[in-house]
């Protein structure tokens, strides 16, 4: 981690998806002169699981990966935050531990806002409470649905979902409208998000490939029929 030249709020490309969005200019200088800007290269942690919660961390670009683990030792990534997602809110509002690890998917940038000065300005501020409920609900809502799909989906099924979800968070739309996956996840990382073995998850992929609802270049993965991986995903949109 590396600390990098203080930000104003202001000029923050992630304002507009950011718990910050509400504030008034003189607000939002308050923020700016309370806040911490740093850089995290790739595999760098902002928190570890079990440590005490200091602040909120928000992310001003690049990808997080938000992984737990189990009884069984096995590690599971539980969420992927990006540009306007905030970090550490569950842990820092309930005052509980980390209950996860957040490690840097690529260099990115996050800005770190002290526990003290955050729970001040929820209580001056109802937007900003309300924009972290919002966000609270959003993740519970998100949990239940992954929850869900682990019970009553099989693994093929729960694939085509995770590819579908990535197209929507992480798409990126080329000139023969084919949506490119701008996010370089490994085969073990998309494994433990579906529960599955890495085996099984590449054998699959396969599959996909195959059948035309997708392809491959590098790493990198295209979108090639999202009519028919929606349908193999019995999703209903």
């Amino acid at each position: 981690m590396t600390n990098r030249p203080q930000s104003k709020c202001h000029n923050c490309p992630a304002l507009n998806q950011s718990v910050f969005c509400s504030l008034n200019d003189d607000v939002l200088h308050e923020v700016s002169e309370h806040k911490v800007s740093n850089t995290y290269k790739k595999g760098q942690t902002l928190f570890v699981q079990g440590n005490h919660p200091f602040g909120l961390y928000c992310i001003t670009s690049g990808n997080i990966k938000v992984t737990k683990v189990g009884a069984d030792g096995k590690e599971s990534i539980v969420r992927l935050a990006s540009k306007g997602d905030v970090l550490g809110h569950r842990s820092l509002f309930t005052k509980q531990h980390y209950m996860a690890t957040a490690t840097a998917l690529e260099d990115s940038n996050v800005c770190f806002i002290d526990k003290k000065f955050i729970m001040k300005l929820v209580k001056k501020e109802p937007t900003v409470a309300m924009e972290v409920i919002e966000k609270l609900s959003t993740d519970m809502g998100a949990a239940e649905s992954k929850l869900s799909s682990l019970h009553q989906k099989n693994v093929r099924e729960r694939l085509a979902e995770l590819l579908l979800l990535l197209k929507e968070s992480h798409g990126v739309k080329e000139e023969d409208g084919l949506y490119r996956i701008n996010l370089k996840l490994t085969r073990e990382e998309m494994a433990t998000m579906i529960g599955t073995a890495n085996e099984t998850l590449i054998r699959f992929i396969s599959e996909f490939k195959n059948a035309g609802l997708i392809k491959q270049v590098a790493k990198t993965i295209y979108i090639t029929n999202e009519e028919e991986l929606t349908n193999w995903a019995h999703l209903a949109y």
